[in-house]
């Protein structure tokens, strides 16, 4: 049976996720810029709603995967607290400026969690050399790689991440994300052979408690999610679900 991964961006969301099928959770913030640290409350709160294991993100913020010495510090201290807070595993990913697996920094990521999961996220998919990066993170002791098969989305990477697979031979667990929907999931599982995916299955829900003075934006200028925020749409989880349980 094919099992599913959700990604959530907060407690709704796991709850959402846990009766819509679910079984694994990744734990974010801000989804709508690809995932952020949670909240310790949000954390907390999730492992009292739910007995499903817990990935929780670790990134302090947007754009690359090289980060000052200072965010690393504060990313170490996230992922003890989080850990301590009940979090199954660890999601994170380091660069160096030039694309390659940043190997310190992952084993002191390692190390500060401790016997808890290490999930290397879709930073391997900007990795100049995806077959030796996997190599990389075999030897430095990572459970997982979420991957779109260095594609924009897991259909169109779907024979990289089965030749990945194909490579990691067991060593690994190669999870595919990004761009899965009811449509495509299967295919996706006919081409890569994967037994896990990961999935957001979101949609935008109303909050038009800012309608009232729209001159002003808390984001930068252009589209705005002021009135609308990005969730787990239970009704897209089901589809999705179905569809791999026809498998």
């Amino acid at each position: 049976m094919v099992q599913i991964e959700v990604c959530c961006g907060g407690i709704d969301d796991v709850i959402t996720a846990m009766r819509g099928g679910a079984d694994r959770i990744e734990l974010n913030s801000a989804l709508a810029l690809g995932g952020l640290t949670p909240s310790l409350g949000v954390l907390t709160r999730a492992r009292q709603c739910t007995s499903l294991p817990i990935m929780a993100m670790v990134r302090p913020r947007s754009a690359g995967f090289c980060y000052s010495d200072e965010e690393f510090e504060a990313m170490l201290f996230d992922a003890k607290l989080l850990v301590q807070a009940g979090a199954d595993g660890i999601v994170c990913g380091f660069l160096t400026p030039d694309g390659e697996i940043d190997e310190d920094r992952c084993k002191r990521m390692l190390e500060a969690i401790g016997g808890a999961q290490p999930v290397f996220h879709r930073a391997f998919d900007f990795c100049r050399n995806p077959e030796a990066s996997l190599e990389t993170l075999i030897r430095l002791g990572f459970r997982r790689i979420l991957t779109s098969g260095q594609m924009p989305s897991v259909l169109q990477g779907a024979q990289t991440i089965r030749a990945l697979a194909k490579q990691a031979a067991g060593r690994i667990e190669i999870l595919p994300g990004a761009g899965i929907r009811p449509e495509n999931v299967r295919s996706l599982v006919a081409h890569s052979g994967t037994r896990w995916v990961h999935v957001s299955a979101s949609g935008f829900f109303p909050d038009v408690s800012t309608d009232a003075n729209k001159r002003i934006s808390f984001g930068r200028p252009g589209p705005s999610y002021d009135n609308c925020y990005q969730a787990v749409d239970a009704r897209a989880l089901r589809e999705i679900v179905d569809a791999l349980r026809a498998v």
